[in-house]
């Protein structure tokens, strides 16, 4: 397999754990803020019964916070690399089985009321799912593309630096424009080099 294969097939699967954790994530923070139980209040006739809902978050207040945070983390998982990312992949996918668990526990608990089953089992498969791309990038992200590599600068070795003079290291740049310098960098070049 070339160098290419492995790239393209390492940003498919950084694309598909990437969706995977932001998907898995923004359904169950969307199912935590949906109406998980109506309770019901009788009232002397005539008034008509209190009706009392809550949500999700209302019943587990930690949830959406814990959806949130495993949304964000997705997304950081494009900005991270290697080491940083595998581990970063560990927290998401703990953090999505605890919202997992508390999708679970709306489904078992035994809360007053009429009770939506679909929501918290919806907040159950959101975590899940974000559980699974954060588990499949802590196995395999290590070796995944990283965002932004391509405009890196190479370090700079002591003779360079010292060779860079008291001008710094943007003096070549000076009566160039900008499109010329941004160019350069879509090209790859180091447009601040002679």
């Amino acid at each position: 397999m070339s160098a290419r294969e492995r790239s393209a097939g390492g940003r498919r699967e950084l694309t598909y754990a990437v969706l995977l954790c932001l998907a898995g994530a923004g359904l169950a923070l969307w199912a935590a803020t949906r109406n998980w139980s109506v309770e019901l209040t009788l009232r002397p006739a005539p008034l008509p019964p209190v009706r009392e809902t809550r949500s999700g978050a209302g019943l587990l207040p930690w949830l959406p916070a814990l959806a949130l945070v495993t949304l964000a983390g997705g997304g950081a998982v494009l900005a991270t690399r290697g080491v940083l990312r595998r581990v970063l992949g560990v927290l998401l996918g703990v953090l999505a089985l605890a919202v997992a668990a508390g999708g679970g526990y709306g489904l078992v608990a035994d809360v007053d009321g009429l009770v939506s089953r679909q929501w918290p089992a919806l907040c159950l498969l959101g975590g899940l799912l974000a559980a699974a791309g954060g588990f499949w990038t802590a196995l395999r992200g290590g070796g995944w593309p990283a965002m932004g590599a391509r405009y890196e600068r190479p370090a700079r070795t002591a003779p360079e630096a010292a060779s860079a003079g008291p001008e710094g290291p943007s003096a070549p740049m000076a009566g160039r424009r900008t499109t010329e310098a941004w160019n350069a960098l879509d090209r790859g070049e180091d447009p601040t080099a002679d």
